[in-house]
């Protein structure tokens, strides 16, 4: 009686495991399988990765906005002072210079020597080509250096934006990824099942979470960067400017 039931027991056995094999061929070639889509992944994710993923965008267009318009600023301000300065060298005086200030207003040469004139002007009340003292001197020096760091500080502006997207915006992307990978690890305790349909989707979607904090840093840093140096070169020059429109304001501005 033992081997009867023996046969029947491998039979049904062999008959268990070939409608395994159809059902999963089947559900292959049927083209069933689930397919991960990005749009849809960011569509359902939770909500602390949807809120870090809004944060970066924010950031991204933030970035893109700043870094146009300081191009234009600088490139501006490059243009005129480069014709500001041809003019400033070539001038036999600043009351001649002066008139013709209005048309280099994006030049931050041109209101530091507003400065230095004006306060020029003021020492010796008005009388032309009186040469200062050296307590006047001194006086329109430090009021042109004071316009310097001021123009400084104008070119700088927003500048620290970029510095702060650049730098914090990898460890946001982290926090999105990390939040991700813990929710995945989740989703398998609950379940007790550590198929790819169950982890993937989660993981995908930390992973798109890092890769937007990427986007978002990486021309943020690059801009910044590029804008400092430039920002240095104008700024060295500047302090001699200034010091050079105070030296021909203590000769009475010739």
């Amino acid at each position: 009686m033992a081997l009867p039931n023996f046969g029947h027991s491998i039979t049904a056995s062999l008959v268990s495991l070939s409608s395994a094999l159809q059902d999963t061929g089947g559900g292959q070639s049927g083209g069933d399988a689930p397919k991960l889509d990005p749009v849809q992944l960011v569509v359902h994710a939770s909500i602390p990765v949807k809120a870090v993923l809004i944060i970066l965008v924010l950031f991204s267009v933030a970035c893109w906005i700043v870094i146009g318009a300081k191009a234009l600023h600088l490139s501006r301000a490059r243009g005129e002072s480069d014709r500001f300065l041809k003019t400033f060298d070539q001038a036999t005086n600043f009351d001649a210079l002066a008139q013709g200030i209005a048309a280099f207003r994006g030049s931050p040469y041109a209101r530091i020597f507003a400065v230095g004139y004006d306060e020029m002007n003021r020492m010796t009340q008005g009388r032309e080509h009186a040469k200062l003292g050296e307590v006047e001197a001194s006086h329109v020096e430090s009021a042109t250096r004071r316009a310097a760091a001021k123009e400084v500080t104008h070119l700088e502006s927003w500048m620290a934006l970029l510095g702060t997207i650049g730098s914090t915006s990898p460890f946001i992307g982290l926090f999105g990824t990390v939040y991700g990978i813990m929710d995945a690890f989740l989703s398998i305790g609950n379940q007790g099942n550590a198929n790819l349909p169950v982890v993937a989707p989660k993981i995908a979607e930390a992973l798109i979470a890092t890769a937007i904090g990427l986007v978002a840093a990486i021309p943020a840093v690059m801009a910044y960067n590029y804008f400092a140096r430039k920002v240095q070169y104008l700024a060295d020059n500047l302090e001699g400017f200034a010091l050079d429109v105070a030296a021909r304001a203590k000769l009475g501005g010739v």
